[in-house]
């Protein structure tokens, strides 16, 4: 059976992404505005509640607004900002990060989808911390690059169409960056990690990486079991890998890099095991953004969850 979706922020990147993994689906439907009516409340209240399932691509305030102008029993949310991701009212949308999320997902009215940072952190902390292998009290910093299509048409803007010659952007400097609250909850951490974001001169990707000094963390697991228990948490996955290979000597986030909705995470040692870098590798367009949002469509819709994605 068909169901409808209404994706209210369309026109925006994140939207037009998850349009193209959408087309061609029988299994769905679009309910589209006309351009003229895009900003008109009464057809926006309209498409909200006529349809099985919205997307929202929209700033936390304006999310925020069509959530409270959904008052129609069957019609289920995803909201792909950042509103409404600490929420306990809301399903958390990473489906691979703890057991039992994806049948949390499956069975939700609203789902929050995760932030393309947060992403890459969650995935290689949480279940670590949740397998006792590293502590929930460690003082954790995250050290992450991401492709300038993150920030919205005015980065792109700034990267792209105004001559100017920027090649690497560290930005959240006032150590507020409205992702670090995702991390901290969703990890069970008892302090904020440091976040330092930056920017580079790629459309889309994102490195996020979480060094940890072992020799000094108590109760700590060797790099071995880290890495063990990763494989073994996201052992058959179809989106996300753990590496277990012999550590690469670099890797590369290019320029021109292609679109992907897959989660690669390593864990790469010192050659005393004393130290070690977490590193996960995404598309912050992708698992980052469009592709969670798609995954979590699928799932919600009872189908395959890797119908649409760039695998």
């Amino acid at each position: 059976m068909t169901k409808s979706i209404f994706i209210d922020g369309a026109a925006g990147t994140t939207g037009l992404e998850i349009a193209d993994r959408l087309a061609g689906r029988a299994e769905f439907a679009l309910i589209l505005l006309d351009d003229d009516k895009r900003k008109d409340p009464a057809a926006k209240r309209e498409a909200l509640n006529d349809a099985d399932f919205v997307v929202l691509c929209l700033p936390d305030d304006a999310a925020k607004e069509a959530v409270a102008m959904t008052t129609s029993s069957h019609t289920r949310i995803i909201d792909a900002s950042t509103a409404y991701r600490i929420d306990p009212n809301w399903a958390y949308g990473f489906a691979e990060y703890r057991i039992g999320q994806r049948e949390h997902i499956a069975s939700a009215r609203w789902v929050s989808n995760p932030g393309c940072y947060p992403t890459g952190f969650l995935g290689l902390v949480a279940p670590l911390v949740a397998a006792g292998l590293i502590p929930a009290d460690w003082p954790y910093t995250v050290n992450a690059v991401s492709g300038y299509s993150g920030g919205g048409k005015a980065l792109i803007q700034r990267f792209e169409g105004d001559g100017t010659d920027i090649g690497f952007r560290t930005y959240g400097l006032d150590l507020a960056h409205k992702h670090v609250p995702e991390m901290q909850v969703h990890a069970g951490l008892a302090h904020a990690p440091i976040f330092a974001p930056a920017v580079v001169r790629a459309l889309r990707g994102m490195i996020v990486e979480v060094p940890l000094p072992l020799f000094a963390m108590p109760k700590a697991g060797s790099a071995d079991a880290l890495r063990a228990a990763l494989a073994a948490h996201y052992a058959g996955s179809p989106v996300v890998t753990v590496h277990t290979e012999a550590a690469p000597s670099e890797l590369l986030m290019h320029a021109d890099q292609a679109p992907t909705d897959r989660l690669d995470l390593y864990v790469l040692a010192s050659p005393d095991g004393s130290q070690v870098r977490l590193l996960a590798m995404l598309d912050n367009l992708g698992k980052g953004a469009s592709g969670a949002a798609v995954q979590n469509l699928n799932i919600m819709a009872g189908l395959d969850e890797t119908a649409g994605l760039r695998l």
